[in-house]
């Protein structure tokens, strides 16, 4: 029933977030990544090769952060196997401060199990994302005349924004994974951190400007009582 109910939570979150991007594409802050790297690489390839370097160490530092990741991912997935293996001696030690929940041994290695394939899936997005990054590494130095329409400037930032994609499915893996490990202390713990995640994730997932939008709207409002100076007031002062 914990399970289910925060199952539950993580999709009626990400519904509406659907539907706020819906309403507003640049809502969320992917939406926004999503816009800048396609203007950045419009940018770069219409700039006469006079951008070159700059977008290669640009793409440089971007796929060193998901090589990073990718290599946390596969230490996890490690340290998971090995975790698995001393089921019998730490499934009842683990669940002291649970009242309740099954402390059988087939429940715990569901629970790893479940964790292990959430620490697969981040690292295969994060290899993805290298993988894509590498392609527009050697793409975006193509100049955007007299090309192939494979390389045009669109379809380049459409890669792009799939290697940005797929780190952040690989960083939303890792999030997920924080409910999966107190999921193995109790069902109590999986209920309260799924909880907890989505409300951040709620904080996270907002884009900037729109916070901005938001606390601006009532100081953007002129007031009643603000004193109206004309220009001629003011330079006859």
């Amino acid at each position: 029933m914990a399970l289910v109910l925060s199952v539950l939570c993580v999709v009626a979150y990400y519904l509406f977030l659907s539907m706020k991007v819906r309403e507003n594409p640049t809502y969320s802050i992917h939406g926004v990544n999503a816009l800048s790297r396609r203007l950045w690489v419009e940018h770069v390839m219409r700039s006469n090769s006079a951008k070159d370097i700059m977008a290669v160490q640009t793409l440089r530092n971007f796929i060193m952060a998901p090589s990073l990741m990718a290599s946390t991912a596969a230490l996890l997935i490690i340290g998971t196997l090995t975790l698995s293996g001393q089921a019998e001696n730490i499934s009842h030690s683990w669940h002291v401060l649970s009242t309740g929940g099954s402390h059988a041994t087939e429940m715990w290695i569901l629970k790893v199990m479940l964790l292990l394939v959430d620490f697969i899936v981040a690292f295969f997005a994060f290899a993805m994302s290298v993988r894509l990054a590498n392609h527009v590494l050697f793409m975006v130095n193509v100049p955007e005349h007299g090309t192939h329409h494979a390389l045009s400037p669109r379809a380049v930032a459409h890669r792009l924004n799939r290697a940005g994609n797929m780190f952040a499915i690989g960083m939303r893996a890792f999030f997920f994974a924080i409910p999966l490990v107190f999921w193995l202390f109790g069902p109590y713990f999986l209920l309260i951190s799924s909880i907890g995640l989505v409300l951040a994730l709620y904080r996270l997932d907002r884009s900037e400007c729109q916070e901005i939008c938001e606390s601006g709207s009532e100081s953007a409002v002129p007031s009643q009582n603000a004193p109206v100076v004309s220009m001629h007031a003011k330079y006859a002062k």
